[in-house]
């Protein structure tokens, strides 16, 4: 097949390009590469069946272009990331909101399949684990922009569904705390890069609140297995948890790199209002039920959390 992936310079949507690419498809990535990285694509940057457009998924014009020379479309680009939400609401909002239309009106004209990554952070702090695809949504008040990130990317989701009821083909994935490989350091980057930074450095590991919050990280090799699955028609009009069921909480976690990196870094407390503002809120648990998923997509988690972040920790000391 032909298939777009938007974000494809970026952390999963790299491995995704790889992934489809090994598999024989042709691939067209478009990516703006404002958190993207062309380094990202470097061992597939002058394959035949594949291409790199740099461009923006608000582009209209040029998201018409991918899509038109498309059989799907993969859609991971998102403006993401907790400090972003407290930072730059609008631009979460916008990035997310607008670009997934302008991906869905296109791809629907064209009569193609989409499969739209969504992020667990749409169950919000409902305490009721694990969370099935049917869960209820628990998010705070609209005055926490905390919340916007998932609030945007539900809203995604229901246009997803809403498109699914014209009978467009589309599935959308909810990803569980993804981690590996590519997944930079940066001040919006997830847990696990900012840790394994300050390990390597033996800086201080700061965790945020009481780290007794629990997660559930999954290495990117299950997220992409998953990611392709979704390609096949099995999987149109669902919504599908993609993730792992062991949960770790941030302080473990935060013991566990110190320790596979042979770190001598103080693990440090920091309140979250110290971190992000007054008035930031949290999850305490976030569990996937993954039911579905092995039901429709035949998926299974292959990576054990020592595993996986020993293999990146060791990509991150490669990189120096």
């Amino acid at each position: 097949m032909r298939i777009t992936v938007t974000g494809g310079a970026g952390f999963i949507g790299s491995h995704l390009v790889e992934a489809l690419l090994a598999q024989g498809h042709e691939v067209i990535t478009l990516d703006n590469l404002s958190t993207g990285q062309e380094g990202h694509l470097q061992d597939v940057l002058q394959h035949p069946r594949h291409r790199l457009v740099r461009g923006d998924v608000l582009d209209r014009a040029t998201v018409r272009e991918c899509v038109n020379a498309s059989d799907a479309v993969y859609h991971l680009a998102a403006v993401l990331g907790v400090r972003n939400c407290v930072e730059n609401p609008l631009q979460v909002i916008r990035g997310n909101l607008d670009g997934t239309r302008c991906v869905l009106e296109e791809s629907f004209v064209k009569g193609i399949k989409v499969i739209f990554a969504s992020t667990s952070e749409v169950y919000g702090k409902n305490p009721d684990v694990p969370f099935g695809e049917q869960a209820d949504r628990v998010l705070g008040a609209t005055t926490v922009h905390r919340w916007c990130y998932a609030t945007a990317k539900a809203m995604d989701e229901h246009l997803c569904l809403a498109y699914a009821k014209e009978g467009m083909r589309v599935t959308v994935i909810r990803y569980f705390n993804a981690y590996g490989p590519r997944a930079n350091h940066t001040p919006y980057s997830g847990v696990i890069p900012k840790f394994i930074a300050a390990a390597l450095r033996n800086d201080p590991i700061l965790v945020y609140g009481s780290g007794r919050q629990t997660r559930c990280f999954t290495y990117v090799d299950d997220i992409v297995r998953g990611t392709v699955a979704a390609l096949g028609g099995q999987a149109d009009a669902r919504v599908l948890n993609l993730g792992t069921q062991v949960e770790v909480s941030i302080s473990s976690l935060a013991q566990l790199i110190r320790a596979l990196a042979n770190s001598r870094s103080e693990i440090v407390q920091v309140p979250y209002d110290e971190a992000f503002g007054p008035g930031y809120e949290d999850t305490p648990r976030r569990l996937p039920d993954l039911s579905q998923a092995l039901a429709v997509l035949g998926y299974e988690v292959k990576t054990d959390l020592i595993a996986g972040l020993a293999q990146t920790i060791r990509w991150h000391q490669e990189r120096g």
